[in-house]
């Protein structure tokens, strides 16, 4: 009797509340899910208590023990961080949060003489403060999981100054870029006709091939130093090994990442005949800064960052490295880029061509709380983030199957350069310099992680190593 009484009552509901309560049901699921699969790693963390017998050879009872406590506080940060989010999400939305700061943000423009059809100034102002409320309502969070979780766990390297005037600086620059990319969006869906969303997606795709290449050589800077790797083995090495693979290497680049965190990292980036590798000094063991003592007040650092020397020695070894960029590489010589810049495209022109289909809907408007008009920012807001979330989670996993598939193959490709001894010593140094856990649940595994577990990988590469 209930649900057919339901069914009843749900059919007589308008067809923007509707909208409106399915969008809530399904973010609440979503939420429920992920509350479900973290649940499950929790009791991993919690009882797997001793070193299992297949780790026995290349992870240490200590190691392992502050590896269970990091992830487990991480979990539990998680998991009220998710809560929180979730309701103060639901909360913006059942007490018209959306339309109510839309109508502030009509108010600010207009005393600063815009009228109501300058409808992208009061975007910009909307944007704006929505980003402000959410910098200001996450702080807290982002305090509490670095000076109390990382801190706790030794990968905080920032004192209170550093985070905040890096935060401040972070803000700054996201609204430089974020402000004029959404006005020139706006103004083309506004002026392009019944083929906008082809112009749209064309703008997007040269404003993201654009923020890629500037990237690494103008916006990280402003929060990191990067210095060219010195001559040396290394640097050799390096240009040797790309070489041999066709990799047109330009500049090798070494970048303070242990101002801010004792975890490890490298990338490549760039387009055509200009690569750049960069590596974290927090990978090399012979440039680590954390493996240095540093004399207090050495080039003025020491009133920004902590030093923290450690008794073992952070990052991986030359022949390590290699391994750990034969691997990197292998993304870029098994056309793994590229595959990824196609499936995002594909994606981003689906989503506007179904956003020029949607959005003459004035239901999805009013299933919001936008009764009188239908602005193109919140347009976009409601379906990209709303309408569009089922179609995200599903491709969200999609992709992350896919992720591990080419990190198998990169693995595979660092292999046929002669590198997987040097590669399995190198999992195993930077599972161990991070804290990673190598053991998960397999549900909590194949949903979330972009990269094999451990054992996996190692499993993988363990057959080359023996011969």
């Amino acid at each position: 009797m209930a649900l057919p009484l339901l069914g009843e009552l749900w059919d007589e509901l308008p067809v923007e509340k509707r909208i409106f309560c399915s969008v809530l049901l399904f973010s609440w699921a979503v939420y429920l899910w992920e509350a479900f699969l973290a649940r499950r790693q929790r009791k991993v963390y919690r009882t797997t208590t001793h070193v299992p017998w297949e780790l026995g050879q290349i992870m240490d009872s200590e190691t392992f023990e502050k590896s269970r406590l990091y992830q487990l506080d991480k979990s539990t940060f998680s998991f009220w961080s998710g809560l929180y989010s979730e309701l103060e999400g639901t909360l913006i939305l059942l007490c018209g949060g959306i339309p109510f700061l839309w109508n502030v943000s009509g108010q600010i423009s207009g005393r600063a003489g815009f009228e109501p059809e300058y409808e992208i100034a009061q975007s910009l102002v909307f944007l704006l403060l929505a980003t402000l409320f959410s910098a200001v309502t996450g702080l807290p969070w982002s305090l509490y999981n670095t000076f109390v979780i990382e801190e706790k766990h030794g990968f905080n390297q920032q004192t209170l100054g550093f985070f905040f005037k890096d935060a401040i600086k972070k803000f700054i620059v996201t609204q430089c870029i974020l402000l004029p990319v959404t006005s020139l969006l706006l103004y083309i869906i506004k002026i392009g006709g019944d083929y906008f969303f082809i112009y749209a997606w064309l703008f997007t795709l040269v404003v993201s091939l654009v923020l890629v290449t500037i990237y690494a050589d103008y916006i990280a800077p402003l929060f990191d130093k990067f210095i060219p790797l010195p001559e040396g083995e290394l640097k050799q090495a390096i240009e040797m090994m790309a070489k041999s693979i066709d990799f047109p290497l330009t500049k090798v680049y070494v970048v303070e990442g242990s101002k801010r965190s004792s975890h490890s990292n490298a990338y490549f980036y760039g387009f055509f005949k200009n690569k750049r590798i960069v590596l974290f000094d927090t990978l090399l063991e012979d440039y680590s800064a954390l493996n240095k003592e540093h004399p207090e007040g050495e080039d003025g650092e020491d009133d920004d960052t902590k030093s923290k020397v450690k008794n073992k020695k952070q990052g991986c070894k030359n022949e390590e490295v290699l391994a750990v960029l034969g691997h990197e590489l292998g993304h870029w010589k098994l056309g793994h880029t590229i595959k990824n810049i196609v499936i995002s495209q594909m994606n981003s022109f689906l989503c506007f061509f179904l956003f020029a289909v949607l959005i003459g809907q004035k239901e999805l408007f009013a299933a919001f709380g936008f009764y009188e008009t239908q602005p193109t920012l919140i347009g976009l807001m409601i379906i990209f983030q709303f309408i569009f979330s089922p179609y995200n989670e599903v491709l969200s996993f999609c992709l992350t199957v896919l992720s591990r598939r080419f990190e198998f193959q990169a693995d595979a490709f660092a292999k046929e350069l002669g590198k997987a001894k040097d590669l399995y010593s190198a999992l195993i140094k930077l599972n161990k310099d991070n804290l990673g856990f190598p053991v998960s649940d397999w549900i909590f595994s194949m949903w979330h992680y972009s990269h094999p577990p451990l054992l996996e990988r190692l499993q993988a590469l363990k057959d080359a190593k023996q011969d």
